[in-house]
């Protein structure tokens, strides 16, 4: 189906319209760049350097092999198109996309929905398939929070608590030059859930919060971006990649202080309460840690258990709770370092957390070199 400049032109009109893209200018000017000249059949031209000199005002000394914002931004704009089509988009006739490997836009009609079919329910068991659509709708829901929870206004007292302690944790995450992404590792209900209440915490804070799955993080993104990681690293290369001077890492049964203090455990392990009912007991681990290139933040709230993660949570959420991390972090000038690990013990019911204390922490800030493993 050929679709007229008409009716492109107007999709790419509203997708510049809509609260995704309206807070940056600069995917504005890129996708309305890119848009024109692939409807003007020059989409065989747009080269990383063209681009570069057009759109971004590079000069003509311009190397795309020593400088990568070219290729940063376009997988920034794909990003962003995408949610679009998750929130305000959903109903739009005409996709627009970039598609991977080129610059390039194609408008595509969105297809006509297939007939539903009714099938009568074989098992009480919820299928695979209808579990990874219903966190994907609970990722969109998060997503929807983010980006359109209303802003407090002064006279009002806010919903969600924002204490002292809250905003020395947060502070270097909400950076106003640096979008936020909130990253969950595997689309469990524990680690959804986890990011839902961040989606709600940061809604009215951060307002282009992103959430996404730890498949889909490109390095691009996390180049540009603050990263909040929820769950274990295990298999993501993009998170592992990051630079850091970890004392303390996530093991599959446990937690390992790699340079244990005195009276410190070189282990701490996850426990099963032995009846499967009781009180269980696991460990979460909190690392704050520069980002790519020592630029930006990276948060990871990672741990082995649902319950683990929610507890990492809780705490960058609770004020009660963000209060006991701080006392813990602070050095002696009353002040928490840039970059640290702390350790929870996490005692929990049904995968609720029901007891969270702070077992131990790391100052990161002046740690030359990242110890090696024994």
């Amino acid at each position: 189906m050929v679709l007229g400049a008409d009716v492109t032109q107007a999709q790419i009109e509203r997708i510049l319209q809509n609260k995704t893209l309206r807070l940056s200018e600069v995917q504005r000017r890129l996708l309305t760049y890119l848009a024109e000249r692939s409807l003007a059949g020059q989409a065989d031209d747009l080269k990383e350097y063209v681009i570069g000199i057009d759109a971004f005002g590079k000069p003509s000394s311009y190397d795309p092999r020593q400088e990568s914002v070219v290729r940063m931004h376009v997988a920034r704009l794909r990003q962003k198109l995408a949610e679009y089509y998750r929130t305000e988009g959903a109903a739009d006739p005409i996709i627009v996309d970039v598609p991977k490997g080129g610059f390039k836009i194609t408008f595509e009609p969105r297809p006509a929905p297939a007939a539903s079919v009714v099938e009568k329910p074989r098992s009480r068991w919820i299928r695979k398939e209808v579990w990874a659509a219903g966190i994907m709708v609970l990722l969109a829901g998060v997503a929807y929070l983010a980006a359109y929870s209303p802003k407090p206004q002064p006279a009002i007292v806010e919903a969600s608590p924002w204490s002292p302690d809250l905003q020395q944790l947060w502070t270097p995450l909400l950076s106003p030059t640096r979008p936020l992404v909130v990253c969950i590792a595997n689309p469990t209900f524990g680690m959804a859930s986890g990011a839902f209440r961040l989606g709600q915490f940061l809604g009215s804070r951060k307002p282009d919060l992103l959430v996404t799955q730890g498949e889909q993080l490109s390095m691009p993104e996390v180049a540009m971006n603050n990263i909040v990681f929820l769950g274990p690293t295990t298999g993501n290369r993009q998170a592992q990649s990051l630079p850091g001077n970890q004392q303390i890492v996530l093991e599959a049964n446990g937690i390992r202080n790699l340079r244990p203090l005195a009276g410190e455990l070189a282990f701490v392990s996850d426990r099963t309460a032995a009846d499967g009912k009781g009180v269980e007991e696991s460990y979460a681990l909190i690392s704050h840690l520069p980002g790519l290139y020592g630029n930006g933040d990276f948060l990871y709230l990672s741990g082995n258990r649902a319950a683990s993660v929610m507890a990492a949570v809780k705490v960058f959420t609770d004020p009660m709770l963000a209060g006991a991390l701080v006392r813990s972090l602070k050095t002696p000038a009353g002040i928490i370092p840039r970059y640290y690990q702390a350790v929870l013990r996490v005692r929990s019911m049904d995968e609720m957390p029901v007891d969270v204390s702070t077992v131990l922490h790391r100052d990161l800030s002046f740690v030359p070199n990242p110890p090696a493993k024994p």
